[in-house]
C-alpha cells in the first residue's frame, strides 16, 4: 500500500475529494447480515440498515437523511450513523453540523473500540479524517496535513487485528486508490489487484474501480466494472450518471455517435430522479447532460470533426 504518511502532500490534495465517499462506504459495514463477512457479521437497528439501502442501492439521498434523523433521535452508540450525518452534511456544505457529527463519530468510536476493536479503530480513522477535511476547507492547511499521522496510526491498528477484513480493504482501499492517480501505473496496478481481492460488497468495489479507471483514462475496463455495479443496481441514479458520464468520455474520445446518445439516455435516467440526489450531483449531471447534447449536435452536423 502506498504510505501516505510520507506523503502530505498527495494527502491533502485527495483529502476534500474523498471524504463524502470514505464516510459513506463506511456505513455499510454493520448493514443487519453483514454484506462485508461470512463470518462473525455485525448487526445494526433498522433504520441505520434502511439509511444504507436509500444511499447505496437506491441512491436515495432525501430518504436516508429520514432514516438516519429516526436513528439519532434516542442517542446511538453506532458511530457509522454519525459518519454518514457528517458525510450528508459535507455533500451539502453544511461545515458546522458536519464537524459536530465528526466530533460524535470519534466518541462513539473510542467507545465501540472496547468491544470491536477493529471497527473502533476504522472509526476513529474516519472520525479524524472528516476532521482534517474540514481543516482543510477552512484553510487550515498545516493543521488538516497533521490529520495525517493519527488517520493511519488508527487504520495501521485495525491492520494489525485483521490485514484481510473486507471492511477495512474497503476503506484503506478507497484512499489508495484516490492517491493511485498521482503515482506510475505500476503502484496503482498493486493497490487495484489488492483492493480487488480483499474489498467487498461487490458493487461497492466496482464502483470505485470504475472511477479508478476512468481517472487513468482506461475507459474499456473501466466500462467492464460499470456494467458489473449497474447489473446489481440498475435503478440507482448515481450509478446511471456515473455510466452516462463513461459513455460520454468514450464517445467523445471516438467521435462516436451512438456513445453520446447513450450517455444522453443515462443522463435522462438520472435526471428523473435527481430529487433524491445531493445539490452538487444534480448540478454536475445537467452540466453533462447540456455539453453532450451540444457535442451531438456538433458531431451530427459534422461527422469528421476532428475535435469538439
Amino acid at each position: 500500500m502506498i504510505n501516505l504518511k510520507k506523503s502530505p502532500t498527495l494527502f491533502s490534495i485527495t483529502f476534500s475529494l474523498a471524504i463524502a465517499t470514505i464516510t459513506n462506504l463506511g456505513a455499510s459495514i454493520a448493514w443487519a447480515g453483514d454484506p462485508f463477512r461470512t463470518t462473525n457479521p455485525r448487526n445494526i437497528d433498522s433504520k441505520t440498515e434502511a439509511a444504507f439501502i436509500a444511499i447505496f442501492r437506491e441512491g436515495n439521498y432525501k430518504q436516508a437523511r429520514q432514516f438516519l434523523d429516526q436513528a439519532t433521535e434516542g442517542g446511538s452508540n453506532e458511530p457509522l450513523v454519525y459518519a454518514m450525518k457528517a458525510s450528508l452534511y459535507y455533500d451539502s456544505a453544511n461545515l458546522e453540523e458536519m464537524r459536530v457529527y465528526a466530533d460524535k463519530t470519534l466518541q462513539t468510536a473510542e467507545k465501540l473500540k472496547e468491544k470491536d476493536p477493529l471497527r473502533g479503530n476504522l472509526y476513529l480513522a474516519v472520525g479524524h479524517f472528516m476532521e482534517g477535511a474540514y481543516l482543510l476547507k477552512k484553510g487550515s492547511y498545516l493543521e488538516a496535513v497533521s490529520k495525517t499521522g493519527q488517520v493511519f496510526d488508527y487504520l495501521e491498528t485495525a491492520s494489525k487485528i485483521d490485514p484481510n477484513d473486507p471492511e477495512f480493504n474497503l476503506l484503506r482501499g478507497y484512499l489508495d486508490l484516490f492517491l493511485s492517480k498521482y503515482t506510475p501505473f505500476s503502484q496503482s496496478e498493486q493497490v487495484i489487484v489488492r483492493f480487488e481481492k480483499y474489498a467487498s460488497p461487490n458493487y461497492l468495489k466496482n464502483r470505485a474501480l470504475t472511477t479508478t479507471y476512468r481517472d487513468l483514462k482506461k475507459y474499456d475496463k473501466a466500462m467492464e466494472y460499470m456494467d458489473k455495479a449497474i447489473a446489481e443496481t440498475p435503478e440507482n441514479p448515481e450509478l446511471q450518471y456515473l455510466k452516462g458520464q463513461l459513455l460520454r468520455l468514450q464517445g467523445r474520445a471516438n467521435k462516436n455517435l451512438d456513445q453520446l446518445k447513450a450517455s444522453q439516455s443515462y443522463f435522462e435516467m438520472a435526471k428523473q430522479k435527481e430529487d433524491q440526489l445531493p445539490q452538487s450531483v444534480v448540478i454536475q449531471v445537467n452540466h453533462e447532460y447540456n455539453a453532450v447534447k451540444d457535442e451531438i449536435q456538433k458531431l451530427e452536423a459534422n461527422p469528421n470533426l476532428s475535435e469538439f
